[in-house]
Protein backbone atom coordinates (compact mmCIF):
# COMPACT_ATOMS: atom_id res chain seq x y z
CA UNK A 1 0.00 0.00 0.00
CA UNK A 2 1.17 3.34 -0.84
CA UNK A 3 1.24 5.64 1.90
CA UNK A 4 -0.41 9.41 0.59
CA UNK A 5 2.90 11.46 1.48
CA UNK A 6 4.81 8.75 -1.07
CA UNK A 7 2.89 10.44 -3.54
CA UNK A 8 3.26 13.82 -2.72
CA UNK A 9 6.84 14.38 -1.32
CA UNK A 10 6.73 18.39 -1.84
CA UNK A 11 3.90 18.40 0.57
CA UNK A 12 5.95 16.34 2.81
CA UNK A 13 8.71 18.80 3.01
CA UNK A 14 8.25 22.06 5.90
CA UNK A 15 7.45 24.96 4.09
CA UNK A 16 7.64 28.49 4.84
CA UNK A 17 4.96 29.57 7.29
CA UNK A 18 1.81 30.68 6.72
CA UNK A 19 1.79 34.49 5.83
CA UNK A 20 5.79 34.69 5.30
CA UNK A 21 5.55 35.71 1.85
CA UNK A 22 3.10 38.67 2.87
CA UNK A 23 5.70 40.03 5.52
CA UNK A 24 7.46 41.87 3.28
CA UNK A 25 4.66 43.10 1.75
CA UNK A 26 2.77 44.39 4.02
CA UNK A 27 6.30 46.35 5.27
CA UNK A 28 6.39 48.28 1.95
CA UNK A 29 2.70 48.77 2.39
CA UNK A 30 3.27 50.49 5.32
CA UNK A 31 6.58 52.70 4.41
CA UNK A 32 4.33 53.66 1.40
CA UNK A 33 1.87 54.61 3.90
CA UNK A 34 3.76 56.47 5.86
CA UNK A 35 5.83 58.25 2.91
CA UNK A 36 2.22 59.31 2.17
CA UNK A 37 1.33 60.34 5.30
CA UNK A 38 4.42 62.61 5.70
CA UNK A 39 3.80 64.03 2.46
CA UNK A 40 -0.03 65.20 3.24
CA UNK A 41 1.32 66.19 6.30
CA UNK A 42 4.17 68.23 4.85
CA UNK A 43 1.60 69.65 1.91
CA UNK A 44 -0.75 70.43 5.10
CA UNK A 45 2.10 72.44 6.96
CA UNK A 46 2.57 74.37 3.94
CA UNK A 47 -0.74 74.99 3.16
CA UNK A 48 -1.79 75.91 7.15
CA UNK A 49 1.40 77.57 8.39
CA UNK A 50 3.98 78.59 5.31
CA UNK A 51 1.37 80.09 3.06
CA UNK A 52 -0.52 82.33 5.43
CA UNK A 53 2.36 83.74 6.74
CA UNK A 54 3.95 84.54 3.69
CA UNK A 55 0.70 86.94 2.91
CA UNK A 56 1.18 88.61 6.07
CA UNK A 57 4.42 89.24 5.83
CA UNK A 58 4.19 93.35 5.77
CA UNK A 59 7.30 93.51 3.61
CA UNK A 60 6.04 91.47 1.33
CA UNK A 61 2.13 93.36 1.61
CA UNK A 62 3.94 96.78 1.45
CA UNK A 63 5.94 95.84 -1.67
CA UNK A 64 3.51 94.09 -3.90
CA UNK A 65 0.86 97.21 -3.03
CA UNK A 66 3.58 99.89 -4.82
CA UNK A 67 4.27 100.52 -8.22
CA UNK A 68 8.05 99.96 -9.11
CA UNK A 69 9.52 101.11 -12.02
CA UNK A 70 12.24 99.11 -14.04
CA UNK A 71 14.84 101.84 -15.07
CA UNK A 72 14.98 102.46 -10.96
CA UNK A 73 15.22 98.68 -10.67
CA UNK A 74 17.78 98.23 -13.31
CA UNK A 75 20.20 100.75 -11.73
CA UNK A 76 19.38 98.53 -8.29
CA UNK A 77 20.09 95.39 -10.10
CA UNK A 78 23.46 96.97 -11.50
CA UNK A 79 24.12 97.91 -8.41
CA UNK A 80 23.61 95.15 -6.36
CA UNK A 81 23.38 91.73 -8.26
CA UNK A 82 25.28 92.43 -11.71
CA UNK A 83 27.89 90.80 -9.85
CA UNK A 84 26.61 87.50 -9.58
CA UNK A 85 23.85 87.39 -12.20
CA UNK A 86 25.77 89.19 -14.65
CA UNK A 87 25.05 92.91 -15.94
CA UNK A 88 22.37 91.66 -18.24
CA UNK A 89 20.99 89.14 -16.02
CA UNK A 90 22.58 86.69 -18.10
CA UNK A 91 23.80 84.70 -15.40
CA UNK A 92 27.25 83.96 -13.91
CA UNK A 93 27.91 82.54 -10.17
CA UNK A 94 23.88 83.42 -10.08
CA UNK A 95 21.40 82.13 -12.38
CA UNK A 96 20.24 83.56 -15.42
CA UNK A 97 17.29 85.91 -14.43
CA UNK A 98 15.20 86.36 -18.10
CA UNK A 99 11.78 84.69 -17.77
CA UNK A 100 12.39 84.58 -13.58
CA UNK A 101 9.19 86.11 -13.26
CA UNK A 102 7.59 82.76 -15.33
CA UNK A 103 9.12 80.27 -12.96
CA UNK A 104 8.59 82.21 -10.14
CA UNK A 105 5.95 84.93 -8.64
CA UNK A 106 6.42 88.27 -7.03
CA UNK A 107 6.08 86.76 -3.56
CA UNK A 108 8.44 83.78 -4.25
CA UNK A 109 10.75 86.16 -5.74
CA UNK A 110 11.04 88.79 -2.84
CA UNK A 111 11.63 85.49 -0.62
CA UNK A 112 14.28 84.54 -2.57
CA UNK A 113 15.57 87.91 -2.26
CA UNK A 114 14.72 88.94 1.18
CA UNK A 115 15.94 85.44 2.36
CA UNK A 116 19.32 84.51 -0.01
CA UNK A 117 17.65 81.03 0.50
CA UNK A 118 20.13 79.40 -2.35
CA UNK A 119 23.64 80.14 -1.51
CA UNK A 120 25.88 81.82 -2.17
CA UNK A 121 22.87 84.58 -2.87
CA UNK A 122 23.62 86.82 0.35
CA UNK A 123 20.08 88.19 1.96
CA UNK A 124 19.43 91.59 0.89
CA UNK A 125 16.16 93.47 2.06
CA UNK A 126 15.72 96.97 0.88
CA UNK A 127 13.10 98.99 1.09
CA UNK A 128 9.61 98.17 -0.31
CA UNK A 129 9.70 100.61 -3.26
CA UNK A 130 13.29 99.45 -4.38
CA UNK A 131 12.30 96.08 -4.21
CA UNK A 132 8.97 97.25 -6.02
CA UNK A 133 11.40 98.72 -8.89
CA UNK A 134 13.59 95.75 -8.44
CA UNK A 135 10.69 93.44 -9.41
CA UNK A 136 9.60 95.59 -12.45
CA UNK A 137 12.72 95.33 -13.54
CA UNK A 138 12.76 91.32 -13.22
CA UNK A 139 9.31 91.59 -15.15
CA UNK A 140 11.24 93.85 -18.11
CA UNK A 141 13.67 90.90 -18.59
CA UNK A 142 12.60 88.97 -21.83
Amino acid sequence: MISPSSTTPAAATPSAPIGAEQAPAQRRSLVAALATLAAVACILLLAVVVLPAARSDPYTRQTLELTGSATDGGRLFRLNCAGCHGLAAQGLVGPDLHGVDRRKNDRQLIQQVVSGRTPPMPSFQPEPQAMADLLAFLHSLP
